[in-house]
C-alpha cells in the first residue's frame, strides 16, 4: 500500500487535486493522509488564527469524505500555519513515500510566491509533486 501526504488548504476541492488523487487509487491500494495548514491572511485582512484553524477543519473534514470516496483510506490533520512546518510535522508522524502538494495558480498562490514547492523539494526527505489549480475557487 502507497502513503501520500496530501497538503492544500484553498484548493482541497479542486477538480486537479481530485484527479491526481484518482491517478494514484487507480494504481493500487493507498492511504491518503491530509494536512490542511492553518493559514492566517495576510495582515489587513479579516481572518484570526481562530478562525483560520476553524476554515482548515471544516475543509479537512470534507477533503476526508470526498477523498474516500476515491476508493482510498484518508485521515487527516490541521497544520501549522506554515505549510512546510505542516509537513514537516506530519512527516514525523505519518511517514510517507511522496507528498502532493497542491497550490493556487501562480499570481495568486501565496505558497508559490514563497517558493514553497523548491523549498519542500530540497528539505523533505520524500519526492515533492506539485499539482496547480486552473483557477481560483
Amino acid at each position: 500500500m502507497k502513503h501520500y501526504l496530501v497538503v492544500a488548504n484553498q484548493t482541497l476541492g479542486g477538480q486537479h487535486l481530485i484527479e491526481e488523487l484518482g491517478r494514484r487509487v487507480a494504481a493500487g491500494p493507498c492511504h491518503l493522509h491530509v494536512v490542511v495548514p492553518a493559514n492566517v491572511d495576510p495582515p489587513g485582512w479579516t481572518h484570526t488564527p481562530d478562525e483560520a484553524r476553524a476554515e482548515a477543519e471544516q475543509r479537512l473534514l470534507q477533503a476526508v469524505e470526498r477523498f474516500g470516496e476515491l476508493g482510498a483510506t484518508v485521515d487527516g490533520q490541521v497544520g501549522d500555519e506554515r505549510p512546510l512546518d505542516a509537513m514537516r510535522d506530519a512527516l514525523r508522524r505519518w511517514p510517507c513515500d511522496e507528498v502532493i502538494l497542491s497550490t493556487l495558480p501562480a499570481g495568486v498562490s501565496r505558497w508559490l510566491g514563497m517558493d514553497l514547492v523548491s523549498r519542500a523539494t530540497r528539505v523533505l526527505p520524500v519526492p515533492v509533486t506539485h499539482v496547480e489549480a486552473t483557477e481560483v475557487p
